[in-house]
């Protein structure tokens, strides 16, 4: 058999079969994994709303509220048929590894059951510790009423995890944002 002749032809239409078939095969494994990603996904959220919030009877992502102002999605706990808790998952882009995501628990009366990270890029031994007890310990009992959701370094009462200032900060900005929108959320619903 002859070798083929190298020219630009033949090195373009070369490429593009590489290409098309690197394509055809990139798309096929997103079709693939993308439902058991999402079902994974929603399984990990499900998990930190039931760490958060406690019990419940009823299944909270079947009333699940967005609000359109804010990058947060609502997650109403009931039982008997009453709500008894709110699970919030919100996040904050600033932390030192990029998005720091997580689900924070508020009972009706205002006050932090604490919270669970779902996603996170921070550095490992370090930013991470924002979620562990120490810090994350910090938060339950205050309340979304009262309390000053701020780093100490900022006025307020939280501590910030030695050399992880910015991750701290980035957790404590996801929390405000829940309980800015837990406080339109309980709002709505005590007008209703």
């Amino acid at each position: 058999m002859k070798p083929v002749k190298s020219t630009l032809f033949n090195m373009i239409a070369a490429m593009l079969i590489v290409a098309s078939g690197s394509a055809i095969s990139i798309g096929y494994v997103y079709k693939i994994t993308e439902q058991p990603i999402a079902e994974s996904k929603n399984r990990k959220t499900m998990n930190a709303i039931a760490e958060v919030v406690g019990n419940f009877d009823n299944n909270p992502f079947d009333e699940k509220t967005e609000l359109s102002n804010k990058p947060v999605e609502l997650y109403p706990a009931r039982e008997n048929n009453t709500i008894t808790s709110v699970a919030i998952k919100t996040s904050n882009n600033e932390g030192f590894g990029g998005k720091i995501e997580l689900i924070l628990g508020i009972l009706t009366d205002g006050t932090i059951t604490g919270y669970k990270i779902i996603e996170q890029n921070e550095t490992p031994g370090l930013g991470t510790k924002v979620s562990e007890n120490k810090f994350s310990k910090q938060f339950v009992g205050m309340n979304a009423y009262t309390d000053n959701f701020n780093l100490k370094k900022d006025g307020g009462e939280i501590d910030a995890v030695t050399g992880a200032t910015i991750s701290s900060r980035a957790v404590v900005n996801a929390v405000k944002t829940a309980v800015d929108a837990y406080n339109k959320f309980a709002g709505a619903v005590s007008h209703e």
